[in-house]
């Protein structure tokens, strides 16, 4: 087989327009895809497209394994490769797919490191009030908690898309997708007296003058800092874990899930397309939502 990627923009047409998925999505596809003919070239200078078998697809998992690549990384390229025969098939460039008994390597299961309740309360304890980002690094701490919000998400997070009034908030998450968010009491709460007594305050970019959560120079906040303020806080309350501002949204879920909330509220307000991450999406009532923060959120009782 020579160098080249046969169909290769046929392909890329097919993951863009008929599976919908996003720039960066498709290029990792590609680039997934390119490194087993790659190796095929190497391999089987001759072979032909159609003659390709499990055999050879297995010899390439081999390869792979032997270059040091991890569970993970194969699962992904796997991934491809199998969406790459299955849109061969699609368009009867191929009766049947080589890539259809391949066998994705089982991933290891690393848990996520969870705080209890008693463990958030400590950390919220802990932020100083009367400190000049005081009352905005509890709201922060408030959020992360109370949302499950991906630190991509707090630090990109508008005034304009905070809706104190319904008891709401609008986020962007990965794919640019949208989602409408409960905000709890709580969170609310610390967002508002952020918003009145320090950030009213503040001089404020021009270009971050939407942005909720800024620093002294009246900048949006970047991602290290809130890792930083996360473990800060972690250490000066005495936790021992490993703290970051994903902890927060691992604990949100879990203490929603272990309180009996519905997996589907949950799932929703993560922002997951399903509760396994799979292709399926349920869309659920938004006062249902709001409902199961206020039944099973932990910070709720402080209402």
């Amino acid at each position: 087989m020579t160098d080249g990627f046969p169909f290769q923009e046929s392909f890329r047409a097919h993951l863009m327009l008929e599976q919908s998925l996003a720039g960066n999505s498709i290029d990792g596809y590609m680039a997934d895809v390119s490194k087993l003919f790659q190796f095929l070239s190497m391999a089987y200078p001759t072979l032909q497209l159609s003659e390709v078998t499990l055999k050879h697809l297995r010899e390439f998992l081999g390869w792979l394994n032997e270059i040091g690549l991890g569970a993970r990384s194969q699962a992904r390229i796997i991934s491809g490769i199998k969406s790459f025969f299955r849109f061969l098939t699609i368009e009867n460039l191929l009766s049947v797919s080589p890539a259809s008994l391949l066998e994705t390597p089982r991933l290891p299961r690393n848990l996520p490191e969870i705080l209890t309740t008693a463990e958030i309360e400590k950390i919220i304890d802990t932020v100083d009030l009367s400190n000049k980002s005081g009352h905005r690094n509890k709201a922060i701490i408030e959020v992360l908690y109370g949302c499950g919000l991906r630190v991509s998400e707090l630090v990109g997070l508008k005034l304009s898309h905070v809706y104190f009034n319904e008891g709401y908030i609008r986020v962007t998450g990965k794919g640019s997708k949208e989602r409408l968010i409960p905000l709890g009491s709580p969170a609310a709460r610390a967002m508002e007296l952020y918003i009145e007594f320090e950030r009213v305050h503040q001089p404020i970019a021009r270009k971050d003058a939407d942005v909720v959560f800024i620093n002294n120079r009246g900048n949006g906040l970047t991602r290290v800092m809130i890792f930083t303020m996360v473990k800060d806080l972690a250490k000066k309350a005495g936790i021992r874990k490993s703290i970051s501002p994903h902890t927060f949204r691992h604990s949100f879920a879990t203490h929603l899930v272990e309180n009996g909330a519905d997996l589907r509220a949950v799932q929703d307000m993560l922002g997951h397309e399903s509760i396994l991450t799979t292709e399926i999406y349920t869309h659920l009532n938004r006062e249902f939502l709001r409902e199961t923060v206020n039944l099973f959120h932990p910070r709720a009782q402080h209402t």
